[in-house]
């Protein structure tokens, strides 16, 4: 638990103590901005309203006063959780814990958490000498175009920390060559198979400074290796936590409510709608979209949880409505009709070809094969193509699938080939209005899907609606921004090897690319009665595609 030292007039968190020094503003160390840095090194929030240009024309800041309220709350929760090295040292003398400390915060987009971030470095990093610290996000993308590059734009708002430190792209350091490797913090990127690059984390007798960006995505055993890094009962250990709560399991999880490492943390949820500085217009429009009982919603806004791990791709209604018996839709001898192909690649896996005709997946039933080899996969896809002439065949082309796919080529058959990991421009369509990204190929057809079923018509299948409600996603930050990643085909079959993921992915395949009319295409298979003049939904249409720009 955080240690609330400091006298009894400092207890609250309110906002009223005056806090209005000023660092001087003479070029180079001078002894009175020596002073002044360390009148605030226990004070984050006066530090901030000192070394930030609030209110000035021509900055970033003029129509600001100075931090907002709850990166206030933050950095007052910081200042009453500090204990100096001599009060730890007493504790010590006295055989009493001097814990760390910690605080975690759950928040919802667009609040400013990277602008905090930056503040509480240059704090943190400043006001204390030989201060060393790590700073680590979910990814190296983030940390890089995110994380850094906020940091930048404050290091250059702050007139004295460019005189005496440097900022480099993965480390901020002491101009001092003599201080070099004492007085610095490192951007680093976690990785599971090197937690060792955060065990040498120690600062004994100093301040440590470590800070968890989208800590959400950290995994378990990098938190771990950090842990032994703030036993040092001589030192200034300041361990801060933020990020949206993409997952309902891991530690950034347990420091929250009943969690079972909650008791070492202070913890704050933080709703986007009650910040200054968001776009309520658009979460207005998510709200819309989404409904505010969501998890989508809870994790993108309210800073909330999800109810389970990670957050369910599909809507269980969506599905539903989709396998209704009443679910009618319009084909007609014009309507494209695609195949898709998955190919086995393990052993509990079967091989399937799924045939969908415009909006209608139900009506020409799915073929299964078990333990084929890839020759006698491309003989069925051709007697396939033979009997229904479709208007085109997308095959899986991982692994074993690119066998298929040259037998297939080797019959005279036009294939597409989809890579289920590949990064080209369609892993950028919006779908049903919603302006996601994904990170690959195989999410960008699942998101098609999840966009098709609201008027599409799928087999009446417990099986298949098992397996869709399985897919869980998450995100992941990059430079272009938040993209959507699906759980791997892997793990789900892991945790549950009776699901039919296979005849799932036939399906997405039939969205593996655009389709066009073909009067020959479906044989002279029965389709339901038509009841509407709808034509077959192409999320890769230039209509479409310009609308996403």
């Amino acid at each position: 638990m955080l240690h609330h030292t400091k006298e009894d007039s400092r207890t609250s968190l309110g906002f009223d103590r005056p806090v209005t020094s000023r660092p001087p503003q003479s070029p180079g160390m001078s002894a009175d901005l020596l002073e002044w840095l360390a009148s605030v090194a226990d004070d984050p929030l006066a530090f901030a309203l000192g070394a930030f240009p609030w209110g000035v024309e021509g900055t970033i800041l003029a129509k600001y006063d100075g931090p907002l309220d709850w990166q206030r709350q933050i950095m007052e929760e910081i200042r009453l959780g500090i204990i100096t090295i001599e009060e730890a040292m007493h504790r010590i003398h006295d055989h009493e814990e001097a814990e760390p400390v910690q605080l975690a915060t759950a928040s919802g987009h667009g609040v400013g958490k990277s602008a905090l971030v930056s503040m509480l470095i240059l704090w943190g990093f400043t006001t204390f000498p030989d201060c060393r610290g790590v700073v680590t996000a979910n990814t190296e993308t983030q940390l890089k175009t995110k994380t850094w590059a906020e940091l930048g734009r404050w290091f250059n708002l702050c007139f004295f920390v460019r005189d005496h430190f440097i900022l480099n792209a993965t480390s901020l350091v002491s101009r001092d060559p003599t201080r070099e490797r004492t007085w610095r913090i490192d951007m680093i990127a976690w990785s599971e198979t090197n937690p060792e690059a955060f065990a040498g984390m120690h600062n004994k007798g100093k301040r440590l400074l470590i800070i968890f960006d989208e800590a959400s995505a950290i995994a378990d055993i990098i938190w771990e290796t950090i842990e032994g890094a703030t036993t040092d009962a001589d030192t200034q250990i300041i361990w801060l936590a933020f990020g949206n709560p993409t997952r309902n399991s891991g530690r950034f999880r347990e420091c929250f409510g009943e969690g079972k490492h909650a008791s070492m943390w202070k913890s704050r949820q933080l709703d986007s709608r009650t910040v200054e500085i968001t776009n309520k217009a658009r979460i207005k429009r998510w709200e819309s979209i989404y409904g505010t009982d969501s998890d989508w919603f809870r994790v993108r806004v309210l800073g909330q949880f999800p109810r389970r791990g990670e957050m369910e791709f599909f809507s269980a209604s969506d599905i539903d409505a989709a396998m209704s018996p009443d679910r009618e839709v319009f084909v007609d001898a014009f309507t494209p009709l695609a195949i898709g192909v998955d190919v086995a690649r393990f052993g509990r896996n079967n091989s399937v070809i799924f045939v969908r005709k415009g909006r209608d997946a139900r009506s020409i039933e799915r073929k299964l094969y078990s333990g084929l080899s890839t020759t006698e996969v491309a003989n069925r896809v051709f007697d396939v193509f033979t009997e229904l002439r479709p208007d085109g065949i997308f095959i899986d082309g991982g692994g074993v699938g690119g066998g298929v796919v040259d037998q297939c080529r080797e019959k005279r058959l036009y294939i597409w080939e989809v890579q289920f990991g590949a990064v080209d421009s369609i892993t950028s369509v919006v779908n049903d209005n919603r302006g996601e990204r994904y990170a690959n190929m195989r999410a960008a057809m699942y998101g098609v899907l999840r966009a098709w079923i609201k008027t599409g018509m799928l087999p009446m299948s417990a099986e298949l609606r098992t397996a869709m409600l399985a897919i869980k996603y998450t995100y992941r930050s990059t430079k272009q921004g938040d993209e959507i990643i699906l759980t791997s085909k892997e793990d789900l079959l892991d945790e549950n090897p009776d699901l039919d993921l296979d005849t799932l992915d036939a399906l997405c395949l039939t969205f593996g690319g655009p389709l066009h009319r073909n009067a020959n295409a479906g044989g002279d298979h029965p389709h339901p009665k038509m009841n509407t003049a709808e034509h077959e939904y192409d999320p890769y249409s230039e209509e479409r595609m310009n609308a996403t720009t």
